[in-house]
């Protein structure tokens, strides 16, 4: 079924880039979006939001984007709510926060460019993963997919992280530097089989890396996010 709930949307073809997205409701939460080339305002672009590490900033995620692809998709990239003297981070980020703040910030930018409601997928890395797993877990049935990047799962922040069977067939990527010493591999071993028990359709692949990004990561991410979009999974990413 189309989506035409914001048909609204410019018509005009802006150039690639990053913009600075407004969320009058919320001034403190600034929002990069990146646009992809040739940018097609009647196509319906998927949406990959990223959640960038500790000490980056919606900057530094934002400029993770075109290294995953420069045409495949819409991007954002959010700011962690704690400074560490570096940046800005995830740790321990209030649920209920994070969730505010995620469909604030999809809602906003499918008023002004074309997104796919669909076809929302949350990417973290390091620190930005925990941020990724507690918004993707918690909207399983809302987000197209999550993607962890040498990062772990939270511990649950005074409620259950997931309720079992609440994340039955979502997909989830993690990928992980083997030599990762900030995060071990074994963490994300350990992860893996929670969320396989839990029902998740998750794949774990290392890489020979530490907690660095690898290229063959990024290239990964763009086939599995592409290989989302085309399987057809659909649901809805809005505030209910």
């Amino acid at each position: 079924m189309p989506d035409t709930s914001h048909a609204h949307w410019r018509t005009d073809r802006p150039a690639e880039g990053f913009y600075t997205t407004e969320l009058p409701a919320l001034p403190d939460r600034p929002v990069r979006t990146f646009l992809p080339t040739d940018y097609q305002p009647r196509y319906p672009y998927p949406l990959v939001v990223v959640f960038h590490q500790a000490g980056g900033s919606e900057e530094t995620g934002a400029r993770l984007l075109p290294r995953i692809s420069r045409r495949n998709y819409l991007g954002l990239s959010l700011r962690g709510p704690h400074t560490d003297g570096r940046g800005f981070g995830w740790s321990d980020a209030d649920p209920d926060w994070l969730t505010d703040y995620l469909l604030a910030a999809v809602e906003q930018t499918r008023r002004t460019y074309h997104v796919h409601s669909e076809r929302v997928f949350l990417l973290g890395v390091g620190d930005g993963a925990a941020a990724a797993y507690r918004a993707g877990l918690r909207m399983a049935d809302r987000v197209a997919g999550v993607v962890a990047l040498n990062g772990l799962m939270p511990k649950p922040n005074g409620r259950p992280l997931f309720s079992l069977g609440a994340v039955r067939g979502l997909p989830v990527f993690i990928g992980h530097g083997v030599a990762n010493p900030v995060v071990p591999y074994a963490t994300a071993e350990r992860d893996f089989r929670l969320l396989y028990a839990a029902g998740a359709d998750v794949k774990l692949t290392g890489y020979p890396t530490s907690q660095k990004l690898h290229a063959h990561m990024l290239r990964d991410v763009n086939r599995w996010v592409m290989g989302g979009v085309t399987s057809g999974r659909g649901v809805l990413l809005r505030a209910y």
